[in-house]
């Protein structure tokens, strides 16, 4: 499934440079991605090949320096994959959790050597991120995380049980959430570190079944289980007591990335809806006839483009280091609002053929759900950009 028609607008943070890569990550995403969705969601993860794949071409770590084999470049390089993702209906392969999230943290706070040792594996694809920070008892409140790291001479003994965690299954290095200081859960984010797990036959470390969700069937969200695991000191990420404070200070451009994703896959929906509408016939004329149909799709486009103009507004700010959390925040609860309710009115367009799971609109209303859950649930959003007010 590809876009069948031109975006609304030129975004004002695009370059030529950006235009020849969004021509190569479309490419990449209907003929790796949205080619076989179904037998993605049937084996509930994307092929292992496609990670290695999107990194011969260069698709992984855009934003990270070359001198750590990146390409060098800067957020909107991330964001224009993202996009196209969005744009070619998947929503199985974990493309933001490894490039815009966890390449992030290990760039912001890995010592050199950690540097130079994860992100040149990572931007070929041999290595895949997954950040492990929520647990059966925290979610949205990171405060509340239980798993517990114990110092033993050189290494770290880990304890505890993670889950919803993305790109688990293939996960060959985790930032794990734990805490090494303050052993009551109470102590808020006292004592909170990053953990760089190497799952390469570590002992003590078990992937958990995966979770049977009611959308992005074809993302390999799993359980994580961790028994006296054994995490080399070395791999603490940042300074050790403060991982809580590092993460606040990337979750604005995880959220950025969700973003990106929510907005293109409502413009996905906009085009969608707009064909069926276009060829559908119904009373001796076809959809788009109806003026209740050409209404809701009149508002829809204008909820969409509004959503993209913000989009683009935060994407200029992050390019030149202005983002703020309370910005990024209006963005991921504005965008993924949007993307969920497009999709929901689209969806009413198909009538019984919207609720039949083959359908691209349907798995779009499945998967768009959780958006506005993880990154931080909708309403942690708005608390935060009160707070700011």
């Amino acid at each position: 499934m590809s876009p069948t028609a031109p975006l609304p607008y030129r975004s004002p943070w695009m370059n030529e440079e950006l235009d020849d890569l969004r021509t190569l990550a479309r490419r990449f995403c209907e003929d790796e991605l949205a080619a076989h969705i179904d037998r993605f969601h049937e084996q509930h993860a994307v092929d292992r090949e496609v990670w290695t794949k999107a990194g011969e071409l260069g698709l992984l770590g855009l934003s990270i320096p070359e001198e750590y084999g990146g390409g060098g470049g800067t957020f909107a390089h991330e964001a224009v994959v993202a996009l196209e993702q969005a744009r070619a209906g998947d929503d199985s392969w974990g493309f933001v959790v490894h490039s815009i999230i966890v390449m992030h943290y290990v760039l912001a706070y890995g010592t050199e050597e950690q540097k130079k040792r994860w992100l040149p594996k990572m931007c070929t694809g041999e290595m895949v991120g997954a950040v492990a920070m929520t647990e059966p008892g925290a979610g949205s409140d990171l405060k509340r995380v239980r798993t517990r790291a114990v110092r033993d001479g050189d290494d770290f003994v880990v304890n505890g049980s993670k889950t919803f965690i993305t790109n688990a299954g293939h996960a060959d290095l985790i930032v794990v959430v734990a805490r090494t200081g303050e052993r009551d859960p109470k102590a808020g984010h006292k004592g909170i570190s990053l953990l760089v797990v190497e799952t390469d036959g570590l002992e003590g470390f078990e992937r958990g079944r995966v979770l049977q969700k009611i959308g992005q069937h074809g993302q390999d969200t799993r359980e994580l289980h961790f028994t006296d695991m054994r995490v080399p000191v070395e791999n603490v990420l940042g300074e050790e007591g403060r991982g809580f404070y590092h993460l606040m200070e990337q979750l604005p451009q995880e959220r950025l990335g969700l973003a990106c994703t929510a907005v293109g896959s409502a413009e996905l929906a906009i085009e969608l809806g707009v064909e069926h509408a276009k060829s559908r016939e119904m009373f001796d004329g076809v959809l788009m006839d109806l003026q209740n149909t050409r209404f809701v799709l009149a508002e829809c486009s204008t909820d969409v483009l509004a959503a993209r103009t913000l989009l683009d507004h935060c994407i200029g700010l992050h390019v030149n280091g202005d983002l703020d959390s309370a910005t990024a925040s209006r963005a991921k609860f504005w965008t993924t609002d949007v993307q969920c309710n497009v999709i929901d009115r689209v969806l009413q367009l198909f009538g019984g053929y919207g609720f039949m799971s083959e359908y691209p609109i349907a798995k779009m209303y499945a998967g768009a759900r959780i958006q506005k859950i993880y990154g931080g649930a909708n309403e942690v959003m708005k608390e935060l950009v009160a707070r700011s007010l």
